[in-house]
């Protein structure tokens, strides 16, 4: 049996890279592989990812090998590390949808970069507020990146996070990732479309999740999102998830402690020490869940 890795789906053909030969073909996958077993509330899929490590012969693939980790949104597995893409206009940045990004990405326990798009957009004023209020992610240990593909504007600081990395761009629609691809590396030539200004986000340029060779790793662009859902979440998930509330919940009075109501939440008496957004969006996020969970 040949082992090889899943580069791209396209409907129920994959397209491979045989981990020998370095030979890339087209397989389907056995007739085993394309079916979704749902196992309480949770689904477990067995169909192949991109990322994953296959077994195949004769152009079909039998197996999916152990996955170190794994994401549905975008559907990608054995990543060393998410590169989330957000703009700071066009469309507008968004705190409550950086913390969800980062609230799925932190559950499967995943290294996050965040970075900052079209900064050309914003006057000197407004990118220095906007820096301002991000400092407090550098501040619980995410790395933060500013930049512009127009202007080419810090991209150069970027090539280095790839090497050597199975990497994902992930985040807002429209945000402009293929955009930051073309400029990491021309020879991408992914599909760019304009902002739509009456919807006031992106277009869709990017419908499949596809790994791109760079520096010796890989770089995956995936379909941008305006929501996620918390399908499969537990409170506990939110409350390991946000780790800056969870390095502070070991001086709760309550082991359990949600930090909504209860006395002596040592989150919530460091409130003046917290982004405003980023407890308003715990609160949010912590009654999706409950809704979903119907506690």
């Amino acid at each position: 049996m040949k082992k090889g890795l899943v580069l791209k789906i396209t409907g129920g053909n994959y397209t491979i890279k045989d981990l020998d030969t370095n030979e890339v073909i087209m397989a389907k996958a056995s007739g085993k592989l394309r079916y979704v077993r749902v196992a309480s509330d949770k689904i477990i899929t067995v169909s192949p990812k991109a990322g994953d490590i296959v077994n195949y012969e004769n152009n079909y693939i039998e197996s999916v090998n152990e996955r170190k980790n794994s994401l549905r949104r975008p559907d990608c597995a054995n990543i060393d590390q998410v590169v989330l893409i957000f703009s700071c206009k066009e469309p507008d940045f968004s705190f409550n949808l950086l913390d969800n990004f980062i609230l799925h990405v932190e559950k499967e326990n995943i290294d996050i970069k965040i970075v900052i798009t079209k900064i050309d957009l914003l006057n000197d004023d407004e990118l220095n507020d906007l820096k301002k209020k991000l400092s407090y992610y550098e501040s619980i240990g995410y790395e933060l990146y500013y930049t512009s593909s127009k202007i080419n504007n810090g991209i150069d600081t970027l090539k280095p996070l790839f090497e050597n990395k199975i990497s994902v761009l992930s985040g807002q629609t429209g945000a402009g990732k293929s955009s930051l691809l073309n400029a990491i590396d021309p020879n991408f030539k992914q599909n760019t479309n304009e902002i739509s200004k009456a919807l006031g986000r992106g277009k869709h340029t990017t419908r499949t999740t596809e790994l791109l060779e760079y520096d010796n790793g890989y770089i995956a662009d995936t379909p941008g999102f305006s929501s996620l859902d918390f399908f499969g979440f537990e409170i506990d998930d939110l409350k390991k998830c946000f780790k800056d509330f969870y390095k502070l919940s070991n001086e709760c009075r309550y082991s359990d402690c949600n930090h909504i109501n209860e006395p002596d939440c040592n989150v919530k008496n460091n409130l003046d020490k917290i982004l405003k957004s980023r407890y308003e969006n715990y609160l949010k996020f912590y009654e999706e869940i409950k809704k979903n969970k119907k506690y």
